[in-house]
């Protein structure tokens, strides 16, 4: 009887071993198309990655840094910007209500489970967006800023264009599936990691929450990285089967600072990983002393509360480079920023993003995370993307040590030309008008007394009363440190766009102000150094 039995079991296991054989002959299509399966998101070439030294705007690294890419939900960085405006404006406050609409309840997962006509507080709203990724809140906010998800997303587009991230168009808060999809590229999004920061550095320490209480319910972040790897304190993870797996990550430590993008990673372990060498190879090789680039702003008046036209988004003209050197200018060290945009070198031009070419990514198992979302729509190409404009973040030229002889020379020029009697307004105005025809006259800066030595800017804000009390805050929390220091704010008008920027003076040397800003980033407060 045992031995008919085993006869049986060899008899079926030849059939099993049979079939198999037969369905992988009968299938070559299937097993071709497994094979040709690309990873990270199917996208020709495949990676893209940046790495961007924050005090000097030079890139450190890149990897197909202006092909067109879907950022997912790294989208969600754009949509936390315009909500940090409305903070900083007083337009809202973080125990706002933010009313939810049947659509948003009806977002896929991710999402919190917000019930149609409840109500999540912004604090609550930004917490859930940064760990969950919660896609049902980004369309809160977006209907609660704009009135619908499509102004939003144009709102999204336009500010976009303001930081110069000339190749990015979003259609939706989230970045979930959409036809058009979001575009952005690595360098984009290079620059909007650095804007966050600099425009927001009270509410970017959002991005450092790994976890938070909603209800009775623990939310935990999927940013692996964050307490993992030192200096890491933010920002965004980012997936759908169309983009792979996305990361824009900020680095800060005493003395160096870094942005870094990696885009289109085949697992969330492997995204992790690229970034944790990108990090390790690239971070000792950043600018160790005091901040030289200007800080990231808009190069026009914000737009925040105007109801933008239906969507689609026609793509902004390319403002001219002498736009660009003109935004600049209202950041610290603006005297260097027109020489340096001169010299910038053109991007190679870039093809569209074929979107019909691209296959899922098929993740493995340790590399999925709760993010994931399905994505069955079949998409087409969108729109274009736009020549790249000229940006400050570009590798910055090189060149050669000036001698110690010169240098003096330098300085005594400098010192002859302040003290001769500043021009009539008049000539002032033919002048600007000789050098930048294309650029609206800038009013000038609100006179103040000339400040000696380095400073230390918290940053810059459209309310003079906001920028006096960060001051105020600094102050009361770090007494010891700026004691001696001079609080005093600064009034920069440039095509029509005021701000006032938040300065600590009396450091007479630039260790002074590296020194005391080291301590000020220790407790959470984001500032550089520059010279009065």
């Amino acid at each position: 009887m045992n031995s008919v039995w085993m006869g049986r079991r060899k008899t079926w296991a030849l059939v099993g071993i049979v079939a198999s054989f037969a369905v992988a002959v009968a299938s070559p299509a299937d097993a071709a198309r497994r094979k040709a399966s690309p990873a990270g998101g199917g996208y020709s070439p495949l990676s893209a990655s940046i790495v961007v030294d924050a005090k000097t705007g030079k890139i450190l690294q890149g990897e197909n840094v202006d092909e067109p890419r879907i950022p997912a939900s790294l989208t969600k960085v754009m949509s936390l910007y315009l909500l940090f405006e409305q903070l900083e404006r007083g337009r809202m406050r973080a125990d706002t209500p933010l009313t939810v609409s049947a659509y948003a309840a009806s977002q896929p997962p991710t999402k919190l489970g917000l019930r149609p006509g409840s109500t999540i507080e912004v604090d609550d709203a930004i917490k859930a967006m940064v760990t969950l990724s919660a896609n049902d809140v980004s369309v809160v906010v977006a209907e609660n800023i704009a009135g619908s998800e499509d102004a939003f997303a144009q709102m999204m587009t336009r500010k976009a264009r303001e930081l110069g991230m000339s190749s990015s168009s979003f259609y939706n808060p989230h970045g979930l599936p959409h036809e058009p999809p979001n575009i952005t590229t690595a360098r984009d999004l290079s620059i909007l990691g650095r804007a966050i920061q600099d425009r927001f550095p009270r509410y970017f320490a959002y991005f450092q929450t790994q976890s938070f209480q909603y209800g009775k319910r623990t939310i935990r972040g999927h940013n692996r990285l964050l307490g993992k790897i030192d200096g890491v304190d933010g920002i965004k993870t980012g997936y759908t089967r169309l983009s792979g797996f996305n990361l824009l990550t900020s680095v800060n430590t005493d003395t160096r600072s870094i942005v870094a993008v990696v885009l289109g990673g085949r697992s969330g372990a492997s995204r992790d990983q690229k970034m944790a060498g990108l990090i390790e190879n690239h971070l000792p090789r950043a600018y160790a002393g005091a901040r030289t680039a200007p800080s990231v702003v808009e190069n026009q008046p914000a737009m925040v509360a105007e109801a933008p036209a239906p969507r689609p988004v026609e793509p902004a003209p390319v403002a001219a480079p002498v736009k660009v050197a003109s935004a600049i200018a209202q950041a610290p060290v603006a005297q260097a920023s027109t020489p340096q945009a001169a010299t910038l070198q053109a991007a190679p031009d870039r093809k569209p993003l074929d979107l019909n070419t691209l296959r899922p990514v098929v993740a493995s198992a340790a590399g999925a995370s709760s993010t994931t979302t399905p994505s069955s729509v079949r998409w087409q190409k969108g729109q274009e993307p736009l020549p790249l404009n000229a940006q400050a973040y570009a590798a910055l030229p090189t060149s050669a040590p000036i001698p110690a002889s010169q240098k003096a020379a330098l300085q005594a020029k400098i010192e002859a030309k302040a003290s001769e009697p500043a021009p009539s307004a008049a000539s002032a105005a033919t002048k600007t008008a000789s050098l930048k025809p294309e650029a609206p006259k800038a009013e000038a800066p609100e006179s103040r007394k000339a400040v000696a030595g380095w400073v230390v800017q918290l940053g810059a804000t459209d309310d003079e009363d906001k920028a006096k009390a960060m001051l105020d805050s600094a102050r009361s929390r770090f007494g010891k440190v700026l004691g001696k220091a001079s609080p005093f704010t600064e009034k920069v008008t440039v095509d029509g766009s005021t701000l006032y920027r938040a300065r600590f003076s009396g450091f007479s040397e630039s260790n002074d102000a590296a020194n005391a800003c080291k301590q000020l980033k220790k407790g959470g407060i984001n500032c550089f150094a520059a010279r009065g």
